[in-house]
């Protein structure tokens, strides 16, 4: 026997929905560290800005005061950290970003809300969930310039852009990134940990590339490759480039 709802009970929705954050996952010594973090943010001036981070410090031996720490100095930097992953259960205190676990997908929910109504009738059976298995897009094509403050996103494969990516514009992709024309924002390929993805451009001129984490700021970019059609992959936690004929 259960309980029924009032007539003027309305069900609560909870969506499933999937975004794309950037993980970061620190290294002994910290100290250095947090130096490379703010030299990419001095080069890459707005890369986290209103960007969703999770913090991974499973690879970090750290107790809570350490973590705090870590934090805080985060913080002062104005990365806005969402999650963390790789912590112990009793290292997250209240006032934390909360602990996370690998990302799945999920659906949207229906969460009744309680009810005080004290009428009763017989149990229904419940019934089995129905997986609903769609086919996924593996590319994405923009067929039009991606102008200055525009991000384009797309964790599920690769992107192709027929027309240049102007600076302060960013194009993110699961897997390959092409672009037909000048590449002069951020492109970071294999964001979700594809070490093979590669980066394809015309007219290279970025602010930023990468490739599974790895990044080049313009600064570290061979100045004979600029302006060029180039290629890019990684090779031994190196971006490797080289001229397109």
């Amino acid at each position: 026997m259960t309980k029924v709802l009032t007539e003027t009970s309305r069900s609560i929705r909870i969506k499933g929905r999937s975004f794309l954050a950037v993980v970061l996952s620190p290294e002994q010594p910290l100290d250095q560290w947090l130096e490379r973090l703010d030299d990419l943010a001095a080069r890459s001036a707005g890369f986290f800005l209103s960007r969703p981070v999770v913090l991974d410090v499973a690879d970090l031996k750290l107790d809570k005061a350490g973590l705090k720490g870590l934090l805080a100095e985060l913080v002062s930097r104005n990365v806005a950290i969402m999650g963390i992953e790789g912590a112990r259960p009793s290292m997250i205190e209240p006032g934390m970003p909360p602990a996370l676990k690998g990302g799945k997908a999920a659906s949207d929910v229906e969460v009744e809300p309680v009810s005080l109504a004290t009428a009763e009738v017989a149990e229904e059976p419940v019934k089995a969930p129905v997986t609903e298995i769609r086919s996924t897009v593996q590319s994405l094509m923009i067929s039009e310039p991606v102008r200055s403050g525009q991000s384009v996103i797309f964790p599920e494969g690769d992107v192709t852009v027929v027309g240049s990516v102007a600076s302060g514009a960013e194009v993110i992709a699961g897997g390959s990134i092409h672009i037909y024309g000048a590449l002069r924002g951020r492109a970071m390929a294999g964001s979700l940990g594809n070490a093979s993805a590669r980066i394809f451009c015309k007219k290279l001129e970025a602010e930023l590339l990468a490739i599974d984490g790895v990044y080049k700021v313009a600064e570290d970019i061979d100045p004979k490759l600029r302006g060029q059609a180039v290629q890019l992959w990684l090779e031994n936690d190196t971006i490797k480039a080289e001229k397109l004929n």
